[in-house]
């Protein structure tokens, strides 16, 4: 038996481990440089995760890595962590306007783009009709990671942000169930099942996993609660993993566990728990890294070497999904909701993709279907290349269509013991170009009793504003808000951003 474990151990060894800390290390901290770089060239993150992968791997300094199997475990592994940075980041009050066609979105929205998508690839390409139905699927959904980068950088109102936020949340779910089922179908003995009992499975494993999530997380916000230390690290840590027992346990039970974690991770962070800005500075950390891990990950397993006969293929089926495919799935599922013409123009070009289609594309070659191993690298080279198209230009699409919003508020993760105590957060103002709180003085804001602007940062200065000084374009507020009126705090800052110093007190 000694003999059996020192056989079992002797392959990893300390030099070893010293050398994966090494990288790892260096991985980590030229990451969290790139952000900078992200954030001054409009590019997301994960262009420039991706570009680390592949400088890793073997057409870099030489790392071998070509499992599939792993990386489809371990992807869904980060965008479970993904999504629940989404939903404990996520304010309901945000989205609740929204819910309904963004659900509209992640299900008849997925359907329509898979049935485009597929007719172009079969007409353009001369595909099959299974695998061009399984392109389709693999490249329905639009990525949580890139788009909660997007709405970080892009002023937007509450409805169109929360339909960008709900979407990416809720739509993970069908379409892995669907890319599942698919490539079971084409595995060697699978057989294809009629579309309405395909219909029937994925409706009940979502509403299996809504339920799962919900109930989990309302229980798991009440035990925490009454169990909750004076330890905001270790009560963060709890959130996570309340979050997280939600997607092993949809999972457990043959439903969705994509869609059980994020509804879990929602409720918890909407229920008013204590040590809110410790659970949603963990939260986001921890979204972080499985993002720099994930596109790392996805990076190190892609081979240069194919791309260049992917090329041609991705463009044609990455201009079906950004022309066609998309604008359908936006009309067809908006237009009940009377979403206006230019909202519904920027949801269509603000669908990106990102990792979620590139982990999917390892699904069929797990399952074993047969003759598809190109699909990896040419969902990557088609997310690589649209997302250099579409992500740079998204600031300037929502001001051309007048959607951006006069101003951006910011959630301000910062732990301070007096403001846990006294039931307050801190949020951060950008006063925007067209803005008309731009001219009104601190005290005709009127905000609810108990706010304050605590600062104001203006052309890199920053001083404590009086009642009397007036607010500029461009200025950066800091408030400090008492939890219970939050709500009414932002519906106060629209009304005066549309209205200005008159503004009444109606719902905005």
């Amino acid at each position: 038996m000694p003999a059996a474990d020192g056989a079992a151990t002797a392959g990893f060894t300390l030099d070893d481990l010293s050398s994966v800390l090494l990288v790892g290390a260096l991985v980590l901290v030229v990451a969290v440089v790139a952000v900078r770089l992200s954030l001054r060239s409009g590019l997301p993150t994960l262009l420039i995760y991706l570009a680390i992968g592949l400088a890793l791997g073997e057409s870099g300094i030489g790392i071998h890595y070509d499992s599939e199997e792993l990386t489809q475990v371990l992807g869904y592994a980060a965008l479970v962590l993904i999504l629940i940075e989404g939903g404990i980041s996520t304010q309901w009050s945000g989205i609740r306007r929204a819910v309904a066609p963004a659900a509209a979105l992640s299900t008849v929205g997925v359907g329509v783009s898979v049935l485009v998508v597929a007719v172009v690839a079969r007409a353009a390409l001369g595909w099959s009709w299974e695998v061009s139905l399984l392109i389709g699927a693999v490249l329905a959904s639009t990525d949580a990671a890139a788009v909660f980068s997007v709405l970080r950088r892009v002023p937007l109102p509450r409805r169109v942000s929360g339909m960008l936020e709900a979407e990416s949340g809720f739509n993970d779910a069908p379409v892995v169930l669907l890319v599942t089922a698919l490539s079971a179908q084409l595995a060697p003995g699978g057989e294809p099942d009629p579309w309405w009992r395909l219909l029937l499975v994925a409706l009940v494993q979502l509403v299996g996993g809504a339920l799962v999530g919900l109930a989990v997380g309302w229980l798991g916000a009440r035990l925490l609660q009454v169990v909750a230390t004076a330890s905001s690290a270790l009560f963060a840590i709890g959130v996570l993993a309340v979050a997280v027992l939600a997607y092993a346990a949809a999972a457990s039970l043959q439903t969705s566990g994509f869609l059980a974690c994020y509804l879990a991770a929602l409720v918890l962070g909407n229920l008013h728990l204590p040590h809110r800005p410790a659970v949603l500075g963990f939260a986001t950390a921890i979204g972080w890294l499985a993002q720099i891990g994930l596109f790392v990950l996805l990076g190190l397993l892609a081979t240069p070497s194919g791309f260049a006969d992917q090329l041609l293929p991705a463009l044609v089926i990455g201009a079906a999904v950004l022309v066609l495919a998309r604008p359908l799935s936006v009309l067809v599922s908006c237009t009940p909701f009377r979403i206006p013409w230019r909202t519904q123009v920027f949801l269509s070009w603000a669908g990106l993709r990102g990792a979620v289609p590139v982990v999917l594309a390892t699904v069929p070659v797990t399952a074993g279907t047969p003759g598809v191993d190109w699909m990896f690298d040419l969902v990557f080279v088609l997310v690589v290349v649209f997302t250099l198209i579409q992500a740079p230009v998204l600031p300037w699409v929502a001001h051309r269509l007048g959607v951006d919003a006069p101003h951006h508020r910011v959630d301000l993760a910062v732990e301070t013991t007096p403001l846990a105590d006294l039931g307050a957060e801190l949020l951060e103002i950008d006063i925007g170009p067209r803005s008309r709180i731009a001219g009104v003085r601190v005290f005709e804001l009127r905000l609810p009793p108990g706010t304050n602007v605590s600062l104001v940062v203006r052309e890199g200065a920053s001083f404590v504003p009086r009642e009397s000084d007036v607010l500029r374009h461009g200025d950066q507020l800091l408030l400090v808000v008492p939890s219970d009126v939050r709500a009414a705090v932002e519906r106060r800052l629209y009304q005066v951003s549309r209205g200005g110093r008159l503004a009444d007190w109606s719902d905005g």
